[in-house]
């Protein structure tokens, strides 16, 4: 069984509690894109945990968790996770935490151009976390940069490190940023890099021998199908591929087939960042909801965009990950609204539309609100569809059948076991 669980809008959908839940019920649980630059965090009876780069499997003991071949990994930042959960009585071990050794390394030098790209574009600028993602993945298609199997070979790592800066530090003069040193590098990719070695090796044969032994592997995404590099709201995305089809590539079987796709999506809309948010609310409405359901985002801290539950929006996501069922998070949030805002149609100059556009007429979109009953009641010691009331059991129907894929998981609360099923 090979199963993805994937976001289905603009990210920080609660993924990660998702896999935390699910994977007792596997064996191998495997990031396949991205970087530090978004956060899933996971609440369990071992504490609260913000994973930035670390599968959220590393949570469940049993499990193997690899971080693929398509991920951007920050050596310095990845060492921290791992001492942090460390601390909080997680060891992670060679037999337990797998990188792969194709994965790209995520340099000083490219949170210091990532920064200062922001900064010269200003009022334009796309709204990044300025964690070096864009630069590092822009540097992987231009076959200029290093890989965790490089941190294995301390002989030649300085020769190609060398070779790279003769060409980045041209990059860094043109910002007016002074030269990136080769001494200091190598210092950073050395203390950081002795601790990582361990764990570093090539996951497409733990992944292939997995797959042969007929193991179960959970993938895990990083952000939502509208942050796709290709199909989402382009040019306000990630650098990667954040779709359910990239995660066997990603992972590093690129051969393999899912069985199962999972999207993920909240009971209302959230989005951090730059960029069109077709069902954008603004302020105290706005306010009451970002602080009800505590949206501020993981990775940075900032204030989450918030809205009603976009139907256009997650029908296209829905379609554009290929979801066989939907695990809809926070539902418990919406609790305190008489009525429900639901945002079930665009208006693009002046047409109504239930598809979702691109480039410039998604810019120009409008939301189209209608109004659900509330359930006004708490719902957070729900543990089987019955005991909802039966307000939420019609919103829940009523995003199913918008957007035609049925909702299997419905959480009510951040705690692992805070969900119900609805089949």
């Amino acid at each position: 069984m090979l199963t993805a669980v994937v976001g289905i809008n603009w990210g920080d959908e609660g993924k990660g509690r998702m896999v935390d839940l699910l994977s007792e019920g596997y064996d191998v649980i495997c990031r396949y894109q991205g970087g530090n630059n978004a956060g899933h965090t996971v609440v369990n009876e071992k504490g609260r945990f913000t994973l930035n780069l670390l599968p959220s499997g590393v949570l469940r003991e049993g499990t193997v968790n690899v971080m693929g071949a398509g991920m951007m990994v920050n050596i310095e930042h990845l060492c921290g996770e791992i001492a942090a959960l460390d601390q909080k009585g997680v060891a992670l071990t060679p037999d337990t935490l797998k990188i792969s050794d194709k994965a790209f390394i995520c340099l000083p030098y490219h949170v210091t151009q990532d920064i200062m790209e922001e900064e010269r574009l200003g009022d334009r600028k796309y709204g990044s976390t300025r964690r070096g993602i864009a630069p590092a993945y822009g540097d992987k298609t231009m076959k200029k940069g290093l890989r965790m199997g490089d941190l294995l070979e301390e002989g030649t790592l300085k020769g190609k490190l060398a070779a790279i800066l003769e060409w980045k530090n041209l990059a860094l003069k043109g910002y007016g940023s002074g030269r990136a040193d080769l001494l200091e590098l190598l210092r950073w990719l050395g203390e950081y890099g002795a601790r990582l070695r361990p764990y570093i090796t090539d996951t497409s044969r733990v992944l292939s021998d997995a797959v042969g032994k007929a193991q179960k592997i959970l993938f895990e995404a990083q952000l939502g199908a509208l942050r796709d590099i290709d199909y989402g709201i382009y040019p306000y995305t990630t650098s990667s591929q954040t779709l359910a089809a990239y995660a066997p590539i990603g992972a590093g079987v690129p051969g393999a087939r899912l069985n199962r796709v999972i999207g993920v999506m909240k009971a209302y809309s959230s989005c951090v960042g730059e960029g069109p948010f077709t069902a954008e609310m603004f302020g105290e409405e706005a306010g009451v909801l970002r602080e009800a359901g505590a949206e501020y985002g993981a990775a940075t801290g900032r204030p989450r965009r918030v809205g009603g539950f976009d139907v256009v929006a997650s029908r296209y996501g829905v379609e554009t990950q290929g979801a066989d069922e939907i695990a809809l998070t926070k539902l418990d949030v919406l609790s305190y609204l008489d009525k429900i805002p639901v945002c079930a149609a665009y208006s693009v100059n002046g047409e109504k539309t239930g598809r979702f556009p691109s480039g410039d007429a998604l810019a120009k979109a409008k939301p189209v609100y209608e109004y659900l009953d509330g359930f006004k009641t708490d719902i957070s010691k729900c543990r089987k569809a019955e005991d909802l009331p039966d307000a939420a059991v019609r919103y829940i129907r009523f995003i199913e059948s918008a957007v035609g894929c049925p909702i299997t998981y419905v959480s009510v609360g951040a705690g692992r076991d805070d969900y119900l099923k609805m089949r």
